[in-house]
């Protein structure tokens, strides 16, 4: 076992688009500011996101430990890893499933993490072979997945509630992401793409509901200039949503194992 972490979460979704990386992201500066160490892992291989959103310069490589092992790239008080910093924006992984599975493992498994607390797992959407890699590899904690109030959002991440129970990694909740619009100018709220679906999906499946995220123009802004909105605006509204969330996280975590139980387990 190369490292140690209190706790392995994966960060999920059924579908593309509903913003899940940015949420990773935002929470896992939110624990972060609670006082943890936190580690987040970027483990979309195809489409890696945490370098741009975490403002990482294109031009960082992590550095090499021993010729075999990884160092984690410092952003925001965060030990990072992505694919990002190992490849080109402009070069793609056009790659088959098991190769893109073997290099997620690699990067969780010769990064040396250290002795962190939380180690948040960026997955790419879908329930594919990378999720179902991680499932089986590594003794996950639970794992969050991520919507949107819309119907085929809903759909989608039903899938993956029902992907993580099959591989008995347990659910810890749900967080709707870009639950309402709040006008900036007048202040109406309008649930644009539904109203309460991640609370109905939450409750027929017995979860917890850990957040609603509003669709807010900052968050977008923050992402791409690589500041997230909690970092950038920690005293905001939107901010709190994350931290709430981040709070929530930790109390589901703690009903699961004890914290100090380390699971980050590899085999071959």
């Amino acid at each position: 076992m190369v490292s140690a972490s209190h706790h392995l979460v994966a960060v999920a979704s059924g579908k593309g688009g509903v913003g899940k990386s940015t949420v990773t992201t935002n929470l896992a500066v939110a624990l972060k500011e609670q006082g943890l160490s936190v580690g987040l892992l970027d483990a979309d291989i195809y489409g890696p996101s945490q370098q741009l959103m975490l403002g990482v310069p294109g031009s960082a490589t992590p550095i090499q430990q021993d010729g075999k092992f990884l160092l984690p790239v410092e952003a925001h008080g965060l030990k990072t890893m992505s694919m990002g910093y190992l490849s080109s924006a402009k070069t793609p992984m056009v790659w088959r499933g098991p190769m893109a599975s073997s290099a997620m493992s690699q990067l969780l498994e010769k990064t040396l993490w250290g002795d962190i607390d939380v180690l948040l797992v960026d997955m790419p959407p879908g329930t594919g072979d990378i999720q179902l890699t991680l499932a089986q590899r590594a003794t996950l904690s639970g794992a969050v997945i991520i919507t949107t109030p819309q119907d085929i959002a809903l759909l989608d991440a039903r899938k993956g509630i029902e992907m993580f129970q099959k591989v008995e990694v347990p659910v810890l909740g749900l967080i709707e992401n870009m639950a309402a619009y709040v006008c900036s100018l007048c202040g109406h709220v309008e649930p644009l793409f539904g109203e309460a679906g991640g609370e109905n999906l939450a409750a027929q499946y017995g979860l917890p509901l850990l957040g609603q995220i509003p669709l807010d123009r900052a968050i977008r802004e923050h992402a791409d200039a690589g500041h997230p909105i909690v970092c950038a605006e920690p005293e905001g509204a939107v901010a709190s949503v994350y931290k709430s969330a981040a709070t929530e996280l930790m109390a589901a975590l703690d009903q699961q194992q004890p914290a100090s139980a380390p699971v980050i387990s590899m085999s071959d």
